[in-house]
């Protein structure tokens, strides 16, 4: 694919749309420049011809061909704006329909899941308004949790710190030991530098007092946080600017979202917009498959024909990829161990059934890798 053509032609496109719109700004303030004058020569004296007037105004505003200019810009624009359809049909699937299935939803789960959403981003008002719409009932739980979830992302924003290290103090029981530590003192560093900006000569009683207690985890910062004391007028010059720039602030809220998230047992990225972003990651192999194989071809598929690799932030379960045939397990072709006491190396369902020998009154199966003959009924099945 030549991105180059297909931004350079969309920037070109672009550009004449701006183009056209400042042509139309122009012609609108050279027509109101004109009316504004005769309103101001109505207004002169009383004497004057009011009817001369409006038939300058009138001969003035004929003479611009208002008319005239705005089909020719809209003509112009409408020729760009059809071809770089055409143009990027040349490079890229613009009809990504072809790889969508005819799949029915169960109303109630799609409306909890947008409902997540909507909580989740703290859109309360459009959730209210969603739930009369869909006559569906707010979840309650969750909404109370990302309420206050909010109430203290609201609170870091505007600089105010106590509402998470208060959060921190009263769920340290149910946190990831680790992972709230260095939640917790990311949010007294920020405090800690906070207050030293204010009320300088506190510092050092607050670091003995709030970070020290943290320090097991985190000795280099600690040393940061000492050496910062030698900047207090030119901290912003120092090497340790690092220390007080905005994405500081940011990633504490971020790791404060993950931390919150994990302690009501909900993923920090919400459903929906994990399966928007895995199936605009899978489009495009979507795509090619379902041009090759056709359409009824396509719709009658009841899985992927082919391996679909989106990345390890999408794996969310362990998956098993039988060695012999390529198959990923499923319900219906399963992982199976061979043997509870034998070798124990793991197969798919239907490579053991291909491996099978049936000669015997007992059905036996040797593992292609080990050699062991074994009972097919001693294979066990494997819950990924």
């Amino acid at each position: 694919m030549d991105l180059k053509t297909i931004i350079d032609e969309f920037d070109r496109v672009a550009k004449k749309q701006e183009l056209s719109t400042s042509k139309y700004h122009q012609l609108i303030v050279m027509i109101e420049d004109e009316i504004k004058q005769a309103l101001a020569d109505l207004q002169s004296t009383d004497d004057i011809d009011h009817k001369s007037v409006i038939k300058h105004l009138a001969e003035k505003l004929d003479a611009y061909r208002v008319q005239e200019q705005i089909k020719m810009l809209k003509k112009d624009l409408k020729v760009d704006l059809e071809n770089y359809p055409e143009i990027l049909g040349e490079f890229v699937e613009t009809d990504i329909s072809k790889a969508s299935r005819n799949v029915e939803f169960e109303s109630p789960i799609v409306n909890k899941i947008i409902l997540n959403l909507l909580y989740h981003e703290g859109l309360f008002d459009v959730a209210n308004t969603f739930t009369d719409e869909a006559q569906q009932r707010h979840i309650n739980w969750l909404r109370r949790d990302f309420s206050k979830m909010h109430e203290i992302l609201d609170a870091l924003k505007a600089k105010n710190l106590e509402p998470a290290l208060n959060w921190v103090s009263v769920n340290r029981l149910i946190l990831d030991p680790k992972e709230s530590n260095n939640l917790e003192f990311n949010l007294r560093r920020l405090q800690f530098l906070k207050l030293s900006k204010e009320t300088p000569s506190e510092g050092i009683n607050f670091v003995k007092t709030y970070l020290s207690p943290l320090a097991s985890n985190h000795r280099n910062e600690l040393l940061n946080l000492t050496l910062f004391f030698f900047w207090p007028e030119k901290v912003e010059t120092s090497p340790y600017s690092d220390l007080i720039s905005p994405e500081k602030w940011a990633a504490v809220s971020q790791e404060f979202i993950v931390q919150f998230c994990g302690s009501i047992g909900v993923s920090f990225r919400n459903p929906l917009t994990v399966t928007v972003d895995a199936g605009a990651l899978g489009l495009p192999t979507l795509l090619n498959t379902a041009n090759l194989m056709g359409r009824d071809e396509w719709a009658a598929r009841r899985k992927f024909p082919v391996a679909m690799e989106l990345g390890k932030e999408f794996q969310f379960h362990s998956a098993f990829v039988c060695p012999v045939c390529k198959e990923q397990s499923d319900e219906d072709n399963p992982a199976m161990m061979l043997g509870m006491d034998e070798c124990h190396h793991v197969l798919c369902s239907q490579t053991i059934s291909a491996l099978t020998k049936r000669k015997t009154r007992f059905h036996t199966i040797q593992c292609p890798y080990c050699s062991c003959v074994m009972s097919v009924n001693m294979c066990q099945r494997l819950y990924l």
